[in-house]
């Protein structure tokens, strides 16, 4: 998949200064959060998710009257549908939609208190015909909605094919092939994009050396973003940075390559993520779409291993731990 239109005439990246008042508190858990750790950059651009939670969570103790959150439950469906109409606001577009499947038209995402789910209905089947998307307040749904704010193209989509396999498989012991591999892809994926077609073939090969080591110059910082860079990963799983409020060097994504041009590392973040959101969506709508998918298509990436993400991995013997970096058990997959 090569990047042959990258956008002219692009928005410089959303900030949103509105904060929240902290009459509601949340609990400890989301204190934990490091908003500027390098797997979170790409969220950089929703930065009132990043200071509402700060300020609910009582890491900061400053009160304002601006958008304020009542002394309520689903907190967090509050603070993510605030920050999905500001960044409607400043981008100057309308909320984000589903995609339409079986007889159910697009719907205008927005993010509910979980006890809107009625009982016994499927949760993607639920998001498809309303829009709505149940929210409890917990850390997962937070980066669970955070990446619908990021890529709402490719969450639709996933939710899409969810749809389709459940009116053709129904609700069974199993989620089938498809759904799962949505799931591992959803909860703990990962988005490699690269100018340098030897980055990404090394690393669907298990070729640590060739993929993270010695190309190491080539990766992008992501604090510190670089026209030159020619590699960058991007977390997709929200159940994945849930983990990595722990870090492990062990925790391993799921992972795809996207194939870019270098203009594309020459975006400003929110360009590069919009035009990602697209680009992912297309990847995962063929990838999906073939007879014999499974999650196994998807390549392992340890993730503290992405150059710059830790800092233990400068080191070159930090790959060398073979229970983590381990080889290849099948062929690169064409």
């Amino acid at each position: 998949m090569t990047a042959t239109d990258l956008p002219v005439n692009t928005h410089s990246t959303p900030r949103f200064d509105k904060p929240f008042a902290c009459d509601s508190k949340l609990d400890d858990s989301f204190a934990a959060i490091k908003w500027q750790a390098p797997w979170l950059g790409h969220l950089n651009q929703l930065s009132d998710i990043s200071t509402a939670i700060t300020q609910l969570s009582g890491v900061n103790t400053e009160h304002t009257q601006t958008n304020k959150i009542e002394n309520t439950p689903d907190i967090i469906a509050k603070v993510l549908n605030t920050a999905l109409q500001q960044q409607a606001d400043v981008l100057q577009q309308n909320l984000p939609q589903t995609k339409p499947a079986l007889n159910n038209q697009a719907q205008t995402l927005r993010f509910v208190s979980q006890d809107a789910l009625p009982e016994g209905e499927v949760y993607e089947s639920f998001i498809g015909a309303t829009g709505n998307i149940p929210t409890r307040d917990n850390l997962h749904d937070l980066f669970n909605g955070s990446i619908w704010l990021t890529f709402p193209k490719t969450k639709a989509l996933l939710n899409y094919y969810h749809m389709l396999e459940i009116a053709e498989q129904g609700i069974g012991a199993s989620r089938g092939r498809v759904r799962d591999t949505i799931t591992v892809f959803d909860e703990n994926g990962a988005i490699l994009v690269t100018a340098d077609t030897g980055i990404g073939e090394a690393l669907i090969d298990f070729d640590w050396q060739e993929s993270l080591v010695t190309p190491r110059e080539q990766w992008d910082k992501p604090v510190q973003l670089n026209s030159e860079s020619q590699a960058t990963v991007y977390i997709f799983g929200h159940a994945l940075l849930e983990k990595l409020l722990q870090p492990r060097k062990a925790l391993c994504a799921h992972s795809i390559v996207i194939y870019v041009t270098q203009d594309f590392f020459a975006l400003t973040l929110a360009e590069r993520i919009c035009y990602l959101d697209q680009k992912v969506a297309d990847y995962m709508d063929a990838l999906l779409s073939q007879p014999d998918v499974t999650a196994r298509k998807l390549s392992p990436l340890p993730i503290l291993g992405v150059p710059h993400f830790w800092a233990e991995n400068a080191d070159a013997s930090f790959y060398e731990d073979r229970q983590v970096f381990r080889h290849g058990r099948r062929k690169r997959l064409e």
